[in-house]
């Protein structure tokens, strides 16, 4: 088995990266996603939030408001801690569950956002990152998830800079430009993963 850590920050393509990866292939788990199932109704991620944050983040019907709890944590860099202190040890505890179920020669992709930001790099046989500039990335939050542009560059500033990600590298996709470029560039990648796995199980 070959464990991949994908990273990228906020707007850089990771979502369309991880879709195209799984395509070909390889075994997907998306921290994001998983994130989100470890806080759904009834769990004890959710209550662990609530206690922390108080009844505020929740919506009418009991679910997590996203948008009022984003509101206090990416604005308080302490907060963010407290937040990610309850969701990531679930979030990597569901993510092993996957990982293990996956077969010995699998190439198994871990979509981490926060890779680079919580030191993750070590636990990966290599690391992916998707690369785009500063301007690429304001423009795709703005005009593709409707963030005014103080929004995004919050959530920008509140990760790891371009300089931060790269240094943790095996591997780059430069996905600064239009979607047809990127294509290609994750092909020739996964074929690269592809013979180091082959490597791996002989």
């Amino acid at each position: 088995m070959l464990k991949v850590g994908l990273t990228g920050g906020i707007g850089a393509g990771k979502s369309e990266v991880s879709r195209l990866l799984a395509s070909y292939g390889a075994v997907v788990v998306d921290s994001d996603r998983i994130a989100r199932e470890v806080v759904e109704p009834g769990t004890p991620g959710l209550a662990a939030v609530v206690a922390e944050f108080g009844p505020g983040v929740l919506t009418a019907e009991g679910a997590l408001d996203r948008p009022a709890l984003g509101a206090i944590v990416f604005a308080d860099k302490g907060r963010l801690a407290a937040l990610n202190a309850i969701v990531h040890p679930l979030v990597r505890a569901r993510s092993a569950e996957l990982e293990s179920a996956a077969g010995p020669d699998a190439v198994v992709v871990h979509d981490v956002p926060l890779l680079a930001e919580n030191g993750l790099a070590p636990l990966y046989d290599l690391v992916v990152v998707i690369d785009a500039g500063t301007a690429t990335r304001l423009d795709r939050l703005v005009r593709l998830r409707g963030m005014t542009p103080d929004e995004a560059r919050a959530r920008m500033a509140a990760q790891a800079t371009r300089e931060e990600r790269l240094a943790v590298a095996d591997l780059v996709i430069d996905n600064d430009g239009p979607l047809e470029a990127l294509e290609p560039q994750v092909r020739a990648v996964w074929e690269q993963l592809r013979e180091r796995a082959a490597a791996l199980s002989d």
